[in-house]
């Protein structure tokens, strides 16, 4: 239409996220406001939520559009100033690190129409305990505790803006509330919100500074205990709740804290937000805390699942190595997977069976990889499309047109997708397959197109789509529609000629160009044509010169913008009014989205895992109650540039559940311990693994203690930081967990830290939890003479002489082996290498020397325990092959005569061999 003489230039728009206005319009909503204060006595948790909120006449009502036909829409009753204080996270803290809520002046009884205060501000502030950055945050999130007796249990709602469901959990908690800030830290939150009796008068609850010590970043909002009011929260789920989702009131009707929860957060929305939720449009979820495995945030943050720790912005992660997704919804559901990985081995193994169905039909796994490369980001569109605009304006019926073609484009694919899915062998692809069937689909299509254009579909530049959004709506349908289309075309087919006329009044390659900030403008691009005079005529105006390329306008253009702008903001308005009564009756269907989101974004995490096994040489784990892995790898330094990690078997059972490392300084047994939790999380989320055969006991909880830095933060030294997060291991492990600890007690003296060791590993040693202890005090290796259950590992290394010097050189092999570390003085040797004196280090030798001498007289055990601990053994292997064996009788009974032979050879090294005769078959 427009010739081959308009090109679009200037257009930073991204594609895939060109939504128009936010969910959340900012119009008047900049400015703090004031809120009355709280009420002294908090009325009765069973009063009304709506209790002295009276409809006022001000404030924005429903567009004049909407509230006709969205007649079953939910109307939130206008909240009383009195509702909220608020507290920014500028204002959060005091001097001494208490934070304390600012009551805004002349708020005592102030009943004015304040602008709301939004909470969509940019928070750029990075903190070391929040590990991400909350500028992208976009979840609000509400939490109560328990009082009295019912102290430590918590209800927690989370709704994310940009998608539309709603999050609710609720969960006894411990004195550390290691839950609830674990749970926060996944959710990376915009706004929390809680009690105002939580954080009254500086002297917060346990529960209120702890979260805001660990969420420095984030803005905090106290709200009046009285709108955490469960019967209310159930009322809100009953009238929001789409109908496919409508079980989650079975599991949330006696739960009264994420009722209350949910009261308090959904009555914040509406009041900040220009919009309410349409009745029966939210998805409801129940989120306990037992159906996943539990990583605190200093456990991710040291294994690097989702953040670099050297570069924020870096690829080497667990996440960064898995995710090659292709659409916004897949990337954050695998994240959410890293972070708290499942534990039902049913789901884990559905998942697995799925990759290795992708993996080996490459017909499936291409045709998958195209068709959900093509989808948007469908959580966010559907966010925008289950809510209704308080007020009608030029950019809400813009946004809107844009997310009707955004629909139609997302629609127009499933049937791609269903042909891909039909000939799919495992369960969990079959499951979608069949949901993809849902004819509603079909139906909401045929709806649209009665109304859009067929060939009308979502296109990347903004001029593009300005085209796309004019002639999306039929003709005939609306008659101003038409007029003011026509209207639109003659002014544009007017720009051209003006242009065309211009360029030959003064001889020059001019051609029409647009950008969505100048609109229609000229340009040039001068390449041999030099111009008269050495430059343009006075007429061009607002000229920019990048090299050859000029841009420039006219009076008369500038006034044809002007026009086209307007016949533009009439055509939008007419077809905001034909697409709302669409909207109506295509509103009851529209929950099938919430299918269609779910199916691609898990097709798109299982398409990147599979994607990522093509890449690397990756294995199916198995599940049984061992830890066993055969030349497994670090997943992140195998990704690293150049770089292939030495492999290293892996052995944990319930007989030897307890494993010492030791080995010199940059031996690798830091890289070692991080890889087995690596690979253990990667099982856990139905990923194959870096290994040649590797099984795991499915873990509840991951904990980790690595590093020795200060922090400033908390004002901790190193040996404090070590000793907060080995009590937190100690009051939170369970005997199904997997711990990491890498070096303990190394910020105190050598006496106190071998001390602390040691009864830390004596308490650890009483449970079933998988311990791998990576020290450098040699003397922890005789608890494998005191307990049968511990086994010593090391990192070995070599000692090379070169034939000119004669010096001395330490080569790592980085390779783990059975027994104690055999070097001694490794730090002496690390010390040599460095500038300090010679003197100083041959007498470090001798002195080290003699203490050693000390410690090997005590270091024999006798012949009775170690008879016992041979016989522990081969219970244990006896036990091990009853349970999850699946040899043939033959391989069995070799097996059996090997682990004869074994114990003989224990029992013979104790110089105590009895008499072992067994009938043999």
């Amino acid at each position: 239409m427009f010739g081959s003489s308009t090109e679009e230039v200037g257009d930073t728009s991204d594609g895939r996220q060109t939504w128009g206005v936010s969910p959340m319009d900012r119009s008047g909503l900049n400015e703090t406001t004031s809120y009355g204060p709280a009420s002294a006595s908090s009325p009765s948790p069973h009063q009304s939520l709506d209790e002295g909120s009276t409809s006022s006449s001000h404030g924005p009502s429903l567009p004049r559009v909407a509230s006709g036909q969205f007649h079953q829409s939910f109307r939130l009753g206008r909240i009383n100033t009195s509702l909220l204080i608020t507290s920014d996270s500028s204002s959060l803290r005091s001097r001494g690190g208490t934070p304390k809520l600012r009551r805004t002046p002349g708020s005592a009884g102030a009943t004015g129409t304040h602008p709301a205060r939004t909470p969509i501000t940019d928070h750029t502030t990075t903190s070391c305990s929040s590990a991400t950055t909350t500028s992208g945050a976009s979840v609000i999130v509400a939490v109560v505790e328990g009082r009295g007796l019912a102290r430590g249990e918590i209800g927690m709602a989370s709704l994310n803006l940009k998608c539309p469901e709603l999050i609710l959990s609720q969960f006894a908690d411990t004195g550390t509330y290691a839950k609830v800030i674990t749970r926060i830290h996944i959710l990376v939150p915009l706004e929390i919100l809680m009690p105002d009796t939580a954080s009254e008068k500086g002297k917060g609850t346990k529960l209120f500074n702890l979260i805001t010590e660990n969420f420095p970043g984030v803005a905090f909002t106290a709200i009046q205990r009285k709108y955490f009011n469960e019967r209310k929260g159930l009322e809100y789920i009953q009238q929001l709740c789409a109908p496919e989702f409508g079980t989650v009131l079975m599991e949330v009707q006696a739960k009264y804290y994420c009722l209350a929860a949910a009261a308090a957060l959904l009555k914040y929305l509406e009041f900040i937000q220009n919009s309410v939720y349409a009745a029966k449009s939210l998805k409801v979820s129940f989120k306990g805390s037992e159906q996943t495995a539990m990583i605190d945030s200093a456990s991710a943050a040291n294994l690097e699942l989702v953040v670099n720790n050297r570069d924020h912005r870096s690829e080497h992660t667990l996440l960064g190595v898995l995710n090659h997704a292709k659409t916004p919804g897949g990337a954050r559901r695998l994240r959410s997977n890293i972070l708290e990985p499942l534990i039902d081995v049913d789901t884990i193994n559905i998942r697995l069976d799925t990759i290795q169905e992708l993996l080996q039909d490459e017909e499936l796994f291409f045709g998958l990889k195209n068709a959900i490369g093509h989808f948007l980001d469908i959580d966010q569109l559907l966010s925008v499309l289950v809510q209704i605009p308080k007020q009608e304006t030029v950019q809400v019926a813009e946004a809107k047109i844009t997310h009707i073609i955004q629909l139609k484009h997302t629609l127009d694919l499933v049937p791609r997708l269903r042909m891909v899915l039909k000939n799919c062998n495992t369960a969990l692809l079959k499951a979608y397959s069949t949901s993809l069937e849902d004819n509603r689909f079909d139906m909401i299509l045929e709806q649209i197109k009665t109304v859009i254009n067929d060939d009308t579909t979502y296109l990347k530049g903004s001029l593009n789509m300005r085209t796309q959004k004019c002639y999306a709506v039929r003709p005939n349908i609306n008659e101003f529609l038409d007029i003011a289309r026509r209207a639109y075309t003659e002014i544009v087919d007017d720009i051209a000629g003006l242009v065309n006329q211009m360029g030959e009044k003064y001889g020059l390659p001019m051609r029409t160009s647009f950008s969505t900030a100048r609109g229609f403008f000229i340009q040039m691009k001068l390449e041999g044509v030099v111009l008269p005079g050495g430059k343009l005529p006075p007429e061009f105006i607002k000229v920019t010169k990048q090299k050859n390329n000029y841009g420039f306008t006219i009076a008369d253009l500038m006034k044809m913008n002007d026009r086209c702008d307007e016949a533009l903001r009439e055509i939008f308005h007419r077809s905001y009014v034909v697409i709302c009564q669409l909207l109506s009756t295509i509103h009851e269907h529209i929950h099938c989205l919430y299918k269609l989101s779910d199916a691609v974004s898990m097709l798109d995490m299982l398409l990147s895992l599979a994607n990522a096994c093509t890449i690397s040489d990756y294995v199916r784990p198995e599940f049984t109650d061992t830890l066993a892995i055969k030349q497994g790898r670090h997943p992140i330094l195998e990704r690293m540039v150049g770089q292939q990690p030495v492999s290293n078997n892996s052995y944990i059972s319930e007989g030897s559940n307890f494993v010492i490392i030791t080995g010199p300084n940059m031996s690798g047994k830091s890289t070692y311990l991080k890889q087995v939790a690596l690979c253990q999380i990667m099982a856990q989320i139905g990923s194959f693994v870096p290994a040649e055969y590797a099984s795991f006991r499915v873990a509840d909880q991951i904990f980790t203690r690595i590093g020795v830095d200060d922090d400033f933060e908390t004002n901790s030294s190193t040996f404090m930081l070590e000793m907060k997060e080995i009590s937190y291991i100690i009051h939170n492990v369970s005997d199904r967990s997997l711990i990491i600890i890498d070096e303990l007690g190394r910020g105190t003296s050598a006496e106190e830290g071998i001390g602390i060791c040691h009864s830390v590993c004596e308490f650890l040693l009483s449970l079933k939890a998988f311990t791998l202890f990576a020290t450098h005090f040699l003397e922890l290796c005789q608890l494998e003479s005191l307990y049968p259950n511990v086994e010593n590992q090391h990192m070995e290394v070599q000692h090379t002489r070169s034939a000119g010097t004669g010096a001395e050189s330490v080569v790592y092999t980085y390779l783990l082996n059975r027994g104690c570390s055999e070097e001694r003085h490794y730090g002496l040797r690390a010390a040599e290498m460095t500038a300090l004196p010679s003197n100083i280090i041959q007498e470090a030798k001798i002195i080290a020397s003699k203490v050693n001498q000390q410690l090997l007289a005590k270091h024999h055990s006798d012949p009775e325990t170690q008879r016992q601990r041979a016989v522990y053994h081969l219970a244990t292997r006896l036990l091990q092959a009853a349970r999850n064996s699946r040899l043939d009788p033959d391989s069995l009974r070799m097996y059996l005569k090997g682990l004869k032979k074994q114990y003989e050879a224990e029992l013979q090294a104790a110089g105590q061999l009895e008499s072992f005769d067994t009938e043999e078959e």
